[in-house]
């Protein structure tokens, strides 16, 4: 079977009803191009619940206990899940163990929000057995990032917000005001920055979503990854050279996800202060394959690993303004 477009990776599985099967080569993951309009998650109130799950990485027990403690502190109720504190070396648990985690949440009317715990490694392994049709009949946010990007992606494509943060800093401050109906305080770049440097000018209107580089790359061909009328959220984390973003990148172009994008924000590259190979900084990396696209381009955010980042909303219309230095994104939840 052809693939939707010219350009579109082929990929081993689908969605179909209520799981991820396996499908021969070329079918869309999802069956369907991921939605551009929202299902509607109702903003928490007191007394409502929030499950807490380990997708991907065990959390130490301190973390753990933050979390909990933080959102007790809001007036809400926890579900921490079943097997959230598991551990098989850096996993958080088996990976039938950590999606029926996930499951749970989504199934269980009483969650109003689903909290990763931490990222890591793992979230991939899980997608096959989510609950997407039971995650439209009952839409409610997820909160993560990093690797938890994967599971934004399913989010995204079942067309249910989330937010890209953790329970952090400023940042609980930020999300505690999403999950309870606020309007998303814009983003502003920081000059000082390092992705400060490839801001462009223009503006740019669209769906907002992205995450972290390296696991956007390793979803193509287990996700769908159409981003087209969306502005790309990129962040990354230095685990390798620069070799390793660079593949990331044309990963992405490569495979057409990246075609029709209307504008580009590029949040932290943490750990590439300084870094060097032969002539090429991360900066000259990036602008080599971002500029190309030709779409306008905000950098500088505040966004991903490192000191005190900012929240934002994934799966909703935003507002780049690469002359302002502002991302400005609709609510998450109504």
């Amino acid at each position: 079977m052809s693939s939707t477009r010219s350009g579109t990776v082929a990929v081993p599985r689908w969605y179909a009803g209520d799981r991820f099967l396996s499908a021969p080569i070329g079918l869309n993951l999802l069956g369907v191009a991921p939605k551009q309009s929202i299902l509607a998650s109702a903003r928490l109130v007191a007394g409502d619940t929030v499950a807490l799950v380990s997708p991907a990485s065990w959390s130490d027990e301190e973390w753990i206990a933050h979390n909990v403690a933080l959102l007790e502190a809001w007036g809400l109720r926890l579900r921490i899940g079943r097997h959230a504190r598991d551990r098989l070396g850096y996993l958080a648990g088996r990976d039938r163990d950590r999606a029926a985690d996930v499951n749970a949440a989504i199934a269980d009317p009483q969650v109003r929000a689903v909290v990763a715990l931490f990222g890591g490694c793992g979230s991939l392994r899980v997608l096959r057995d989510l609950d997407v049709a039971g995650l439209r009949r009952d839409p409610k946010p997820l909160i993560g990032f990093s690797d938890i990007t994967a599971l934004h992606r399913v989010w995204h494509a079942a067309g249910v917000a989330s937010l890209h943060g953790c329970l952090d800093g400023t940042q609980a401050d930020e999300i505690r005001a999403h999950l309870f109906g606020g309007r998303p305080v814009p983003v502003e770049a920081d000059p000082d920055t390092l992705t400060a440097a490839l801001t462009t000018t223009g503006t740019a209107t669209g769906v907002l979503f992205g995450g972290n580089l390296e696991m956007l790359a390793r979803s193509i061909g287990i996700l769908n990854l159409d981003l087209r009328g969306h502005i790309l959220m990129l962040e990354a984390h230095r685990a390798a050279g620069l070799g390793m973003v660079d593949r990331a990148l044309t990963q992405l172009i490569l495979s057409g996800s990246l075609d029709e994008i209307t504008g580009i924000a590029v949040g932290r590259v943490h750990g590439f202060e300084g870094h060097r190979d032969r002539e090429w900084t991360i900066l000259d990396l990036l602008h080599d394959r971002l500029d190309q696209l030709g779409v306008p381009i905000l950098g500088g955010l505040p966004i991903g690993h490192g000191d005190d980042p900012r929240t934002v909303p994934l799966g909703v219309r935003c507002h780049l303004d690469a002359d302002n230095g502002l991302l400005t994104a609709e609510p998450a939840v109504t």
